[in-house]
């Protein structure tokens, strides 16, 4: 089980998720690369029913542009928060970018968040060219059928 607190860049949106997460990848697809405006976003799949907004739910805003997910902004900062998922609703994507723990941060916090470490990489099918993927995780041209990577 996960315990993970996160906020957005200006701090006036803040998160926390308690429960079970999926695999953490590495993802290279366009949207994932845009939103996040970097090679590629790396991120956990958790249930919605886990996640509670802590502070400026208000300041949440949505893009429903994709044909399989809602992204979620800071409309202040303008940070990447949470996906909703069209399809599996009872789910979020979780992008671990934002994950923080307080200065009140335990040892054992800091062990989980060490624990939270890639698995592979998905979609480097179509990954940045000017990125060159320099560690040995298995990679992915798309998202693999791999049910390992899709449960809780």
């Amino acid at each position: 089980m996960a315990s993970l607190q996160g906020e957005c860049l200006c701090g006036q949106v803040t998160y926390k998720y308690e429960g079970e997460i999926g695999a953490v990848l590495n993802c290279h697809c366009t949207e994932c690369r845009r939103w996040h405006g970097a090679a590629y976003r790396t991120r956990t799949v958790g249930r919605k029913s886990d996640f509670v907004w802590l502070k400026g739910e208000n300041l949440v805003t949505r893009y429903d542009g994709q044909p399989n997910s809602i992204k979620t902004f800071c409309r202040v900062c303008g940070s990447s928060l949470i996906s909703l998922y069209k399809e599996k609703s009872e789910l979020i994507g979780l992008p671990l970018g934002g994950v923080t723990f307080d200065a009140e941060s335990d040892a054992e916090s800091d062990a989980e968040m060490k624990s939270l470490k890639p698995v592979c990489h998905i979609f480097v099918g179509s990954k940045s060219s000017w990125h060159d993927i320099s560690d040995d995780l298995p990679q992915y041209k798309t998202l693999p059928a791999d049910p390992d990577l899709h449960k809780l």
